[in-house]
């Protein structure tokens, strides 16, 4: 398999490339009588899209989704849905310096080596903007998962050195989450991080970061072990976004710190259900979800296109120096917040449909 497909129930196929004539998503298994906003999906879209703040890059998508099919007199039918979203604003011969140069770090080099030909036009298939139908897609899931009472919530936590407390970690909203460029939704820490992004822009220069999501609302029972546990299929998911580097659920690496009895969650019942005195489980115990939030964090790596001069190789392996031009992230994470939220959202709505086949 080429790897362009996503889900076992709930399907998703991506195409496109970043200077191509559009993106796309054929999204297959998506259940009949699903009332589709049109107006929240292009919601989503324009929280991931380019040139929305001086933080992000420049290049000026509006990113008007084309629903092509599986949707009848605003409900999807059952059938294959088609979503298409066109490119306008491309600027190919800001890349034409690339086309035998390889950028260190970046996915150029490992495309040509398994292809033997890349899109060097803004990387091609491996731009991050293949993840414009993801959100799409995603935001078809959020429609189904907010009818069973499902919430999806991603925030930037950190960027670089500066870290939002963990105290202000609880009741985080979606407006708190918008309030700001960054989309931290500490105003105190936005502002600390925007400094920092705009000196490193300034600098011509990237810097890293990490995404938090809290999940509330999952029903109990969601997950397949062995393979497919909940948090494997989050993690597959995490990691498959551009300049992903990292995945950690509830108490993550911090636990290797901890004795049993401190990392136990003790479980309760509580007005007829049950639910656990802490959550260093995150939400999932065994790959199948407990009826707990389910949290998790994702590290992005600093953007590998910077504006400083790089040394570097060209295709014959020769050593030259290369320094990148056109539009480009100085820190991804503000616009990956929608990502995350999509990503998660294709896995949760896929293991709903399958944990309706667990049982007769």
């Amino acid at each position: 398999m080429a790897g362009n497909t996503f889900g076992k129930i709930f399907k998703i196929t991506t195409y496109g490339e970043s200077h191509g004539p559009g993106m796309g998503v054929v999204i297959d298994g998506c259940p009949a009588g699903v009332t589709i906003d049109t107006a929240f999906i292009q919601a989503e879209l324009k929280r991931r899209r380019p040139g929305q703040s001086n933080l992000v890059s420049q290049r000026n998508e509006q990113d008007d989704a084309i629903i092509q099919s599986g949707i009848f007199e605003g409900k999807s039918t059952g059938t294959p849905m088609h979503i298409f979203i066109p490119n306008q604003d491309q600027r190919s011969g800001d890349y034409s310096h690339l086309q035998d140069k390889y950028r260190p770090s970046h996915a150029d080099y490992t495309y040509d080596l398994k292809y033997g030909i890349r899109d060097y036009r803004g990387g091609g298939r491996s731009s991050a903007r293949e993840t414009t139908a993801r959100v799409a897609a995603g935001a078809i899931a959020k429609i189904i998962l907010q009818g069973l009472g499902v919430n999806i919530t991603a925030f930037v936590s950190q960027v670089g050195h500066v870290e939002m407390p963990l105290d202000k970690y609880s009741n985080v909203s979606l407006d708190d989450v918008e309030s700001n460029a960054v989309r931290c939704p500490d105003s105190e820490t936005a502002i600390l991080i925007e400094s920092l992004i705009k000196e490193l822009q300034k600098d011509g220069d990237s810097i890293g970061g990490k995404i938090s999501c809290i999940i509330k609302g999952c029903p109990q029972g969601w997950g397949e072990p062995v393979f497919d546990k909940l948090h494997a299929d989050l993690g597959k998911a995490m990691l498959s976004i551009n300049a992903v580097k990292g995945f950690e659920f509830g108490s993550g690496f911090s636990c290797i710190t901890m004795k049993g009895s401190e990392h136990n969650d003790i479980f309760l019942q509580e007005k007829g259900s049950v639910k656990t005195r802490t959550n260093f489980s995150g939400g999932i115990q065994g790959g199948i979800s407990n009826g707990m939030d389910i949290n998790f964090n994702v590290a992005f790596k600093p953007v590998a296109t910077i504006m400083q001069e790089q040394d570097t190789i060209d295709k014959e392996g020769n050593a030259v120096t290369l320094k990148s031009k056109g539009r480009h992230d100085p820190c991804v994470v503000p616009r990956a917040v929608p990502i995350v939220e999509a990503m998660a959202a294709l896995v949760l709505v896929d293991h709903f449909l399958r944990a309706r086949t667990n049982k007769i």
